[in-house]
């Protein structure tokens, strides 16, 4: 790993901002917060160095499902390329339940989609109605 101390706002990896390479610090520290005790207190150096860590392993997956897409001669990774890297880094612990979770989210989103376009439907009949009824109401 490579200390960033003094680094500059872009890196020797490609050029590419720090601050685009890493999650956002406020993030990582609320993430962190959630799981230590009310009273706890996370230091400025354990927030950076865990940034460091998560923004390393994102990219470590992400690359991992980007190289299966490119073999596959797919432009675009999705949830399953994810979950298919996890598993393939021996991370196998955490892809099982990051299906689970993908999974969840796919149905769940259906439902959202559906409601949203039964309302939508709802809304346009609404309307046809109203325009007739005006229109009938102005022959009159």
């Amino acid at each position: 790993m490579v200390d960033n101390i003094g680094a500059s706002a872009s890196s020797e990896d490609g050029g590419i901002k720090e601050q685009d390479r890493l999650l956002p610090i406020a993030n990582v520290g609320r993430i962190m917060k959630q799981i230590l005790p009310p009273n706890a207190k996370i230091s400025k150096e354990a927030k950076e160095t865990m940034q460091e860590c998560v923004s390393e392993f994102i990219s470590f997956v992400t690359s991992e499902a980007s190289e299966k897409c490119r073999k596959e001669r797919r432009k675009t990774v999705n949830g399953d390329d994810v979950c298919w890297a996890m598993a393939a880094l021996g991370f196998d612990d955490y892809a099982g339940p990051l299906r689970t979770y993908l999974q969840r989210y796919r149905e769940l989103e259906g439902d959202r989609a559906n409601q949203e376009k039964a309302s939508n439907s709802n809304n346009t009949e609404e309307k046809e109605e109203q325009s007739s009824s005006y229109r009938n109401n102005q022959l009159h």
